[in-house]
């Protein structure tokens, strides 16, 4: 069991299956393809990521260093949380990007959304949790490997 510890950006407790993003993650090329086909769940679609390219993440903490793309980045986030296909948890090993931070915050507040993010929580993170981990989310924003 291994523990780290982050910023919470939009708080809760869950626990998961983790899924591992070693790269930026290009939300519009992630989520587009199942938000647009109106999908029960998010299948990546981003070729330029092999770490999660074909991936359900769809109920499973994205652990990522950042987001990158387009400034429609906040807008797919809010959308797929809309849908309820969105992941559970954005784990950012950096610190967050604004695009990812409104399309969150944004899903809390006009979604009610129950999406969850914390930054920061360090490239040993990273380097440590691996696809298939099972994790648990504190409220404090606490993140542990079990």
């Amino acid at each position: 069991m291994k523990k780290f510890k982050g910023r919470v950006i939009a708080g809760g407790s869950w626990e998961g299956e983790a899924v591992v993003s070693k790269g930026g993650v290009n939300t519009l090329a992630t989520f587009q393809k199942s938000a647009m086909g109106n999908k029960k769940e998010v299948i990546v679609s981003d070729q330029n990521n092999p770490d999660i390219f074909g991936k359900n993440i769809t109920g499973k903490a994205l652990c990522l260093p950042i987001t990158i793309g387009s400034t429609t980045g906040g807008l797919v986030i809010q959308t797929v949380c809309s849908m309820k296909i969105n992941p559970a948890c954005f784990l950012f090993s950096e610190h967050i990007d604004s695009l990812a931070a409104s399309g969150i915050v944004l899903a809390k507040v006009w979604e009610s959304s129950d999406v969850i993010a914390v930054d920061k929580l360090g490239e040993e993170f990273l380097s440590t949790v691996r696809t298939g981990d099972r994790l648990r989310v504190d409220e404090d924003g606490t993140v542990t490997i079990l």
